[in-house]
């Protein structure tokens, strides 16, 4: 903890409007971006997530994504209630939820409630604020075009990082090779801009008590929705009944296969950035797949 916890119990309290015990009740799972915790309030427990005080844009770019999300009304996504910075340390305070083992029955319902948050659309692609994905910037400027904003401000955006962070040769030559000719995947299909969690792997979706599905750390944005379904496959963590259950409520384009790697090399070159490795190596072969599959 940066700031001390009376420090930042204080701050709680204020931006609450609650009473908040001088330190949290216990040190929680939250990922390995922030240091989370539960804290109790008079109204009851709270989620609390902290980070530098240089962090706080971040924090409230996601409590702007949970919002988002919440306004479609489609599925559980944890109540922002406060964020703020106190003694070099940014906070966001959250709902807190109990969470209960996932089944089968709630990988269904969570397939048919994000089929109906992909219904929530906007006339453009992108979002009204920049946010980030992981600890990486995002970034969001509207655009009509879904294939030049997949280029410039996905794709793009995260060679020129790996660029600067020394990852240049055969990466950036086949990287930019594939960014030439992304328009063959979408010769056939134009995505509506739909409302994504944008960062949907098995560590950002539970169950809570009740059996209904939450989602949650979101990178959210209007986009095409295979993007999301595609993020939900990389790390594994979804059964057979959220695919099913997702496209029995809407079915998706028939060649969303092929756009799977397409999608999901944002996010390894994002890891690539971030945790270095083999995501390298990853990356590599999924730009080869791809430059195959458009004939490169």
């Amino acid at each position: 903890m940066t700031a001390p916890p009376a420090a930042l119990a204080a701050a709680l309290g204020g931006a609450l409007g609650d009473r908040v015990e001088p330190a949290p009740a216990a040190e929680v799972h939250g990922g390995c971006i922030n240091r989370c915790w539960r804290w109790e309030t008079s109204s009851g427990p709270v989620f609390v997530k902290e980070a530098p005080a240089d962090r706080l844009e971040m924090l409230e770019a996601e409590r702007h994504g949970l919002l988002e999300l919440r306004s479609a009304e489609a599925i559980r996504v944890p109540e922002p209630l406060a964020a703020g910075a106190v003694e070099g340390s940014a906070f966001l305070a959250l709902e807190w939820i109990d969470f209960g083992p996932s089944t089968t029955a709630s990988d269904e319902r969570l397939g048919e409630q994000l089929a109906a948050l992909h219904r929530q659309r906007a006339d453009r692609y992108g979002l009204d604020r920049d946010n980030t994905i992981g600890s990486t910037p995002q970034p969001n400027a509207w655009g009509d075009d879904w294939v030049r904003f997949l280029r410039e401000r996905r794709l793009g955006f995260q060679l020129q990082l790996a660029a600067a962070n020394g990852y240049g040769d055969r990466l950036q030559e086949r990287g930019h090779r594939l960014l030439a000719c992304l328009e063959v995947f979408f010769a056939t299909y134009r995505p509506a801009p739909s409302l994504l969690h944008g960062d949907l792997w098995g560590g950002n979706r539970a169950t809570d008590t009740a059996g209904q599905p939450v989602i949650y750390d979101p990178a959210a944005y209007y986009g095409d929705r295979e993007a999301d379904i595609a993020m939900t496959r990389l790390f594994g963590g979804f059964g057979p009944r959220f695919y099913s259950a997702y496209v029995a409520t809407w079915p998706l384009d028939q060649a969303a296969g092929t756009r799977r790697d397409l999608y999901n090399l944002y996010h390894v070159l994002n890891h690539l950035n971030l945790f270095g490795g083999s995501y390298r190596a990853q990356a590599e072969a999924m730009i080869d797949r791809l430059l195959a599959a458009a004939g490169q």
